[in-house]
This record gives structure tokens, sequence and C-alpha cells, in this order.
């Protein structure tokens, strides 16, 4: 006998009630879940709405066809309007702001420069991964079709597709070996972007085979740091004493190269991102190794650390610029001829190195003692335990304060303009402020170079927390 109080099937699934799901859930937790929150959401609101009543005319009656700022007032009183945009200052002048004075026929350098440096990143950013080579494949696309939209000449094109075809086929059957690519790309931008003999950038290249020389003759009876070191000051003296000999020399059997640019030439976001992106790749590693030297047993090289972070970091960096600009080619040998932007790209280095040394040591300090015994027991040398299982940890540990650091240097290219260089932000908008047709305009440009400046930072934010999120295995 059944109960018939027992239920013998089970009732189908019912949707959670409208108050505990969907949007209205949302809005209850997040902007009224309280009377003060509620209060703020509505002042909030109420903000927002005078904001966008206020410009929103000023955005409908935007102007993007006009010789000058007058033209663009007397289109926008012909259209019944009080104020509008003159977005037309930017379509006549966005060379300047991407390339600043740099010759208009050779804007497929800077370009180039710029697709390549992307297919450079492709190992970095996805390690003998596939992705890599879409990523080359889209690069190759755009900077193609940007060379194309530029009016460059057929044969430079053709060249470009054959060099981007090449890598595209190195990205999708051998991955690993675009880190070649990567290595070599410093050379390759410096020649394309500055021109002259190609024999300098070889030359160049020169010194870091004396480091490696050195290095291997001395590692085996010095050891590491010692012979290091030696390869470094080899290397120095070679390209301050020795270089333009070889430069020269090479440069008489067989003259190649591109039309030198001046760097006063150099401005807009061509500029911040020459500065932004050498100093980022640069100041990384150096940032590794002044941590390490930080938390060495070396008295020494720790106390050469310590006084070289706490002496950077107390410094403004506009002290810094300064000092590129007027001090450091006294430092030099006599009629030594060091580029300004080489110098500002120098002391941008080191004080993006000396905050990223205390971002790592902090990535390092919050690692248990158990990896270092860990490390210890498995046999390794120091240099060993840090690439193979320290540093990757904490790397991983600290690409928050790395990402926010390299932001932060990005956006501070724009400081370059007090040492008379033409940065988007202020030097272009003077120049261009200055024209009889575009004086008095004020809040177009810099909005312009805002956004711009947003996305880039944005993107570099959204890889970072996708960079996290991959690397995050402890609690899957």
């Amino acid at each position: 006998m059944s109960n018939s109080y027992v239920r013998t099937q089970m009732l189908p699934p019912q949707e959670a009630p409208i108050g505990e799901r969907g949007a209205i859930k949302w809005l209850r937790d997040n902007l009224f879940s309280g009377p003060l929150n509620s209060l703020l959401t509505i002042l909030g609101l109420l903000v927002v709405f005078y904001l966008v009543k206020l410009s929103l005319p000023w955005w409908l009656n935007s102007v993007w066809n006009a010789n000058s700022l007058g033209e663009c007032r007397d289109i926008v009183a012909a259209a019944g309007g009080e104020s509008g945009a003159c977005w037309a200052v930017i379509k006549a002048r966005w060379h300047q702001y991407i390339f600043g004075f740099y010759p208009q026929d050779a804007y497929w350098r800077p370009v180039l420069a710029f697709g390549l440096m992307f297919v450079a990143l492709a190992p970095v950013l996805y390690w003998n991964d596939r992705k890599g080579a879409i990523m080359v494949a889209l690069t190759a696309a755009l900077t193609v079709l940007s060379m194309v939209l530029l009016n460059t000449p057929g044969t430079v094109d053709l060249v470009a597709i054959v060099i981007m075809a090449a890598l595209f086929a190195v990205a999708w059957l051998m991955p690993k070996k675009l880190i070649f690519v990567t290595l070599l790309y410093p050379f390759v931008a410096f020649f394309l972007l500055w021109g002259g003999p190609v024999w300098k950038g070889v030359a160049t290249l020169l010194g870091f085979a004396v480091i490696v020389v050195v290095y291997r003759l001395l590692q085996s009876r010095l050891g590491v740091v010692v012979a290091t070191a030696a390869g470094v000051v080899a290397a120095a003296v070679y390209w301050i004493v020795l270089q333009g000999y070889v430069t020269g020399a090479l440069t008489a059997i067989l003259p190649i190269g591109l039309p030198a640019v001046s760097s006063d030439q150099f401005g807009g976001f061509l500029l911040a991102f020459i500065i932004g992106v050498t100093a980022i790749a640069c100041s990384l590693p150096l940032g590794v190794l002044l941590a390490l030297g930080r938390r060495s047993d070396m008295l020494l090289i720790k106390t050469l650390s310590v006084g070289f972070i706490e002496f950077v970091r107390g410094v403004p960096l506009i002290t810094l610029l300064f000092t590129a600009s007027l001090l450091l080619q006294y430092f030099l040998p006599p009629q030594t001829n060091f580029d300004l932007i080489l110098r500002v790209i120098i002391l941008v280095t080191l004080f993006s190195a000396a905050y990223l040394a205390e971002v790592i040591r902090g990535g390092l300090a919050a690692l248990p003692r158990g990896q270092y015994e860990a490390a210890d027991a498995l046999g390794l040398d120091y240099w060993q335990a840090q690439r193979l299982i320290i540093m990757p940890q904490a790397l991983k540990i600290s690409i928050p304060g790395i990402v926010s650091t390299f932001i932060g240097l990005f956006k501070d290219t724009t400081l370059v303009s007090f040492v008379g260089l033409l940065d988007p932000l202020r030097g272009v908008t003077q120049i261009v402020r200055a024209d009889i047709n575009w004086k008095g305009i004020y809040w177009e440009p810099y909005i312009f170079v805002g956004v711009i400046f947003f996305l880039i930072c944005f993107g570099m934010s959204r890889y970072s927390m996708y960079l996290e999120r991959k690397l995050k295995t402890d609690h899957r």
C-alpha cells in the first residue's frame, strides 16, 4: 500500500524568482543595495545626464571637412548650431600626429618597422603556438594595406609582401625559429627608421658577438658574473672606440643603405612608440638583474643595486630627461655624436628598471622558502634555479605590477616635449595650434591623442589579464 502523500516523480525545474536573477538582481546588488548606495547612484545618473546634455550638441555638430577653424565655425552656424567639434584639424594634420616631420615619401619605413614589431612579438606572446602565425598573417595584411594606402612605390610593396610571406611560413612551420626575428628586430628597426648605411647595424651587432666570445673564454675560470661583466666592458670599448672604424670600412667596400633621417624629424606617435617600446623591452631584463642584485649575498653587488634603485626612484623623470638632454654628452669622449633620442631612451630605461626591480623583488619575496630549498635539493646552481624555478613564479606573481609600470612608462613618453622632442600630446599639438588656420582650437587634438593612448594602454591591460588567467594553474 503506497502513501498518497509521498511524491513518486520529480517536479520539473523552475526558473528562479525574478528578484534573484538577471538585470534586476544586478541592479539591486550593485546600484541600489542600500539607502546610501541608491542616493549615490541617483546623483551619479544626474551628473552623467547633465554632462551628456551639455556636450552632446558639440559632438553632433562635428565638422570633418574644412580648411580652418573659422570655416568649421561657419559650417556649424549655417547648420543652426551654436558650437561643434572641428575634427577637420585631425584630418588635415593626421600625418604629423602619427609621423611628426618624417619625410612623406618614406612613410613606408616606419609602417614596415611597426608591422615587423608585431612579428617580433609573436614568439614572445605565443611561444611555439600557431596563434603566433595567425598574428603574423594579420599583421602582414594590415602592413601591406597601409603601405598601399600611403602610395608606396610598387617595388617596395612587392618586397614587403615577399618578406611577410616568408615570415608567415616560418611562423607556421617552425614557430620557435621566429625568435631569431625577435633578436634581430632592434637592428632592422633602427636601419629602417634612421636609415644610413646598413653596416651601422651590422657593426653594432658585432659588439654582442664580443660579449659572447669574452664570456665563453672567461666563464669557466672566473664565473658567470665576472665573465658577463668583462664581456659587457669589452663590448662597450668596441662600441665607443672601434665601431666607427668598422662601419666606415664596410661602407667603403659595399655602400648599401637608405636615405638618412635625422632625429629632429621624428615626432608624434612614432616617437612615443620608439621610446616606449624600446624602454619597455630593455627595462624588464635590467629590472630582473637589479632585483636579484638587491637580494644578493654579495655586499658590493647588493650595495650598488640598492644605491641605484633608491637614487633613481627618488629623482623625478623630468630631471633624468634634462640630464639626458644636457649632461650625458659631457661624460662621452670628445667629438662623440650621441643621438638625443638614444640618450632619452637610455635614461627612461634606467628609470623604469628601478621601479620594475622593486615590483619583481616583491614577487621574489612572495615565494615560499620551500621553492628555494627544492631547487637546492635538485642540485641546481644559482642561475639554473632562477631560470627554471624561481623567476618564472616570481614574474607570474608580478604581472599586474609589471604591466602597470609599462603603462605608466608609455604615458610618460609625453614628457620628452620638455627636452625639445615632438611628442604627440604637447609637441605636435603646439605646432598645429600655432598655425593661423587652427588658432584657437583646443579640445579636439587632446581628445584624439587621449583616445589613442587609452586604446594602447587598455590593450596592454587586457593582455595582462589574459596572461594572468592563462598562467593561473595553482587552483585548477
